[in-house]
């Protein structure tokens, strides 16, 4: 999967345009858990966390990779070796040996921007998808529900303005949408599982938000990043009009996803709250 369409300019300007974060700027610099990286650009798994190490260059660092994963090339400068996705060529950063740092003597020095993690140590591949349903509160917590789904982030999307912030997106004057980031393996759980289990979450037959909440940030839509998730959607969507149901859900080209604060990310695990504005219903 493509996702550089939902990728903010920083990290399409690694990925692309091969440029560097600055030292000690990454939040992966120093975060140590069991788990994954995978490449921002296309979700294949890179590197497992059991191979990362602090070696006090300023940028996370691994000293082993996925078999196949990565791409080497002569650097540009003519004295280092450049490290892609094996996949999407997206540019990763630098690989040098013979430092001594490990037993393995190896160290890829990785922009944090160019990798995304997950909390699985033995994922291979990931897709995505990006749905608003209402406060993203109540959406993030019963997406965190579903087996197969490995991370979910929310955020904001579909708007005019760059690093919008949560007080902007509340003036209703941005154009932006809450939603949720959903990175989930396709081995486990299917796109059109995901979209199914949207619908049974919120009502999406209301057309100005999402039950209490009023506003153009609470409406209901799916981002597609592709034509066949808008094929999935569109199919899905006739399920429920063959039902009665009138189907307010927009669909939507994928849009620059930008990240909530970190204190809306998984806010009722944050304080054992429950969701008000929404609940399960069983439509399939």
């Amino acid at each position: 999967m493509d996702k550089y369409a939902s990728l903010t300019p920083e990290v399409v300007g690694i990925l692309k345009d091969k440029n560097t974060e600055l030292p000690e700027s990454g939040k992966y610099n120093t975060y140590m858990a069991k788990g994954t990286y995978l490449c921002a650009g296309c979700g294949v798994a890179l590197f497992r966390a059991s191979s990362q190490f602090t070696s006090g260059c300023g940028w996370p660092s691994f000293d082993d990779e996925i078999p196949e994963a990565i791409l080497r090339l002569p650097d540009a400068d003519g004295r280092r070796t450049e490290i892609l996705c094996h996949r999407c060529h997206g540019h990763l950063g630098h690989v040098f040996s013979g430092e001594g740092k490990t037993a393995k003597n190896l160290r890829h020095c990785v922009n944090s921007l160019s990798v995304d993690f997950v909390k699985d140590e033995k994922v291979m591949d990931t897709e995505e998808a990006i749905f608003a349903a209402g406060c993203f509160w109540g959406v993030q917590y019963y997406l965190n529900q579903l087996e197969g789904v490995l991370k979910t982030e929310v955020g904001y999307i579909g708007g005019e303005n760059a690093k919008p912030t949560y007080e902007q997106v509340c003036k209703k004057t941005t154009g932006h949408l809450e939603a949720v980031r959903v990175v989930y393996d396709p081995s486990i759980i299917a796109y059109e599982a995901l979209v199914k289990y949207f619908f049974e979450i919120h009502d999406p037959e209301q057309q100005d938000g999402q039950g209490p909440d009023i506003g153009n940030q609470y409406l209901s839509a799916i981002f597609y990043f592709n034509p066949e998730q808008k094929h999935i959607a569109e199919k899905v969507i006739g399920l429920l009009e063959d039902q009665g149901l009138s189907v307010a859900t927009q669909l939507r080209d994928m849009d620059v996803f930008w990240a909530g604060e970190d204190y809306h990310q998984d806010y009722y695990e944050k304080t054992g709250k429950m969701p008000y504005c929404h609940r399960r219903v069983k439509r399939f």
